[in-house]
């Protein structure tokens, strides 16, 4: 077992889980688990954020749009991590240069979005899937539309955005509540899908873990093969999308070796009639914080 790896799928389920519930999900010593966490945590290889879902914010459109490049991809990168909209920006290797996940209140902005992509110094051409439901994902959390927030909730919302794992004690501080108290509002926060609290792990060419993008092309029974996806451990995100591809996923391996079986198995799957994969190189932007709007409070 490779208990790094193990110690970030924990965290990916449950982001604030305490050492000694990761030290006895993973049968390791508490101290090792301990020195392990604050390793992955202080070289930032590992980040333990909250994300709002996406729904909660009013944005209803989630695509994946893929930007061909003529020039230089850095200046295009720069510009796509510095738009609200983008989530993900990386840097791959494939038929296309970059890819970025984009996050906005209706199908007229995505394509204002879109134009102005397309107007971008640089850009040669895109190729958008929009997101019909996402089967498999860290940072959307299924918001279930039945919860009002105060301005206590969004200050520690605002918190836990920055630091996932900020002790009870330090937020309660922080907005002048009772542990307790803070304890009971970011557990409703999480029950009611408001929040999701879950480790980003930095990959890359130069980093630990490698990843994979894949698009797939199905035929029979698309739900079979979503639900597959769900399941599958080296899955990081799944989607059904419209557009080039009636599917999506994020493969996730720590050697290339592991990612070219990921992607035969997946190959093999039935209702999966072909795909095609790119590899991410340099990931230049993931980040899910999002200001919370005036009117939600």
């Amino acid at each position: 077992m490779d208990v790094d790896v193990e110690l970030v799928r924990a965290l990916q389920e449950d982001g604030r889980a305490s050492v000694q519930q990761l030290a006895q999900r993973l049968g390791q010593p508490r101290a090792s688990v301990a020195s392990r966490l604050a390793r992955m945590l202080d070289s930032g290889a590992v980040r333990v954020v909250a994300a709002v879902d996406p729904a909660f914010l009013g944005q209803h459109v989630l695509a994946h749009v893929s930007v061909r490049v003529d020039g230089p991809v850095e200046p295009v990168a720069q510009h796509l991590r510095g738009l609200a909209e983008t989530v993900l920006v990386s840097a791959v290797g494939g038929t296309y240069d970059l890819v970025t996940e984009v996050r906005v209140g209706s199908m007229p902005q995505l394509h204002d979005l879109l134009a102005d992509l397309r107007a971008v110094a640089g850009v040669a051409d895109i190729s958008t899937l929009v997101y019909t439901a996402v089967a498999k994902g860290f940072f959307v959390s299924d918001y279930r539309g039945d919860l009002v927030i105060d301005d206590v909730d969004t200050a520690l919302i605002e918190l836990l955005q920055r630091d996932g794992r900020m002790r009870y004690r330090a937020l309660a501080e922080a907005v002048r509540l009772s542990p307790s108290a803070v304890t009971t509002r970011v557990q409703r926060l999480v029950a009611a899908g408001v929040i999701t609290i879950s480790a980003v792990e930095a990959r890359g060419l130069t980093h630990r873990q490698l990843s994979m993008g894949v698009g797939l092309h199905l035929t029979g029974d698309d739900d079979a093969v979503l639900a597959a996806l769900r399941e599958w451990r080296g899955v990081d995100f799944a989607a059904r999308t419209i557009g080039r591809f009636d599917a999506v996923a994020t493969l996730v391996e720590p050697s290339a070796g592991a990612l070219y079986a990921s992607l035969d198995r997946l190959r093999g799957l039935p209702g999966v009639a072909r795909l095609e994969a790119w590899l991410h190189l340099a990931v230049v932007k993931e980040d899910y914080a999002r200001t919370l709007r005036p009117a939600v409070g």
